[in-house]
């Protein structure tokens, strides 16, 4: 069930990592506490919160809904450099972001204008809305991140996204809503673990580094159309002329979005 699942990926994360991360941890302790407030919330913000909205937002909206309103992340992050540390966003950038937000619709309604104008808006948006924001709070805030080893930063993190997640397991349980793993639902936690939750925010984290995280968050939009180019590749579905021209629009939109000098590395 999704809380479940939420608590195990991050237990499991913090299980593999933890053996290497044990010398790093020892050397970083000072930095550790010093910053432990800040680094728990990190965790609970962008690893625990955004899942569990994000898994919950699906029981009230629909899946193209969830991907438009997701779309929207790299504004918040211009928002937030903006409202924050006064990083103002290029024309290009913006001129970019708006391509790739074209593209994702294209992609999540199917090319169907019709599909676009039917939605409604529900409370699962606001959700889903609430869980963007908290993500693009977690990857604003990650140039203050304090001076660490990775493998210390997300283990911390990890550790703080489990303690968070807890809560909504436990209330999973007592309601009877949990859907304890099978052998195929095991395979999802070990997926999870090692890939959404370690490797790709080692990336994430390494990425906005070195680029900024108002150039980074327009590679957020790239998400939709990878899923539905694995979907044709693994899955045999067929590709369609609206594939084509979102794939065009998104991954226009992120390199004019890089045409001008990158943001000053966040290291």
């Amino acid at each position: 069930s999704p809380f479940l699942l939420t608590s195990m990926r991050w237990a499991g994360a913090v299980v593999i990592v933890i053996a290497f991360a044990l010398p790093h941890l020892k050397r970083d302790l000072p930095a550790i506490r010093h910053r432990l407030p800040f680094l728990a919330m990190l965790g609970a913000t962008g690893f625990t919160l955004f899942n569990v909205l994000l898994y919950s937002s699906l029981a009230y909206t629909t899946a193209i809904n969830v991907a438009i309103i997701q779309a929207s992340m790299p504004l918040v992050v211009f928002l937030l450099n903006f409202l924050l540390f006064g990083q103002r966003a290029t024309s290009l950038q913006m001129a970019g972001f708006a391509l790739t937000l074209v593209g994702v619709a294209i992609i999540a309604s199917g090319g169907s204008l019709e599909v676009l104008t039917s939605l409604a808006f529900n409370f699962g948006d606001v959700l889903i809305l609430i869980a963007t924001f908290a993500y693009g709070v977690y990857s604003v805030l990650l140039r203050q991140k304090p001076d660490m080893h990775w493998l210390s930063f997300i283990t911390i993190l990890g550790t703080s996204a489990f303690a968070a997640s807890l809560p909504f397991s436990a209330y999973e349980i007592a309601t009877g809503a949990v859907i304890w793993p099978d052998l195929l639902g095991w395979g999802i936690v070990f997926f999870t673990a090692i890939f959404p939750s370690i490797l790709s925010q080692v990336f994430w984290m390494r990425g906005l580094e070195l680029v900024g995280s108002n150039n980074g968050g327009i590679f957020m939009n790239l998400i939709p159309v990878f899923g539905a180019m694995l979907a044709i590749a693994i899955l045999g579905e067929r590709f369609h002329l609206y594939h084509a021209i979102a794939l065009v629009l998104v991954i226009g939109g992120v390199w004019l979005s890089q045409r001008r000098r990158r943001n000053a590395p966040i290291q």
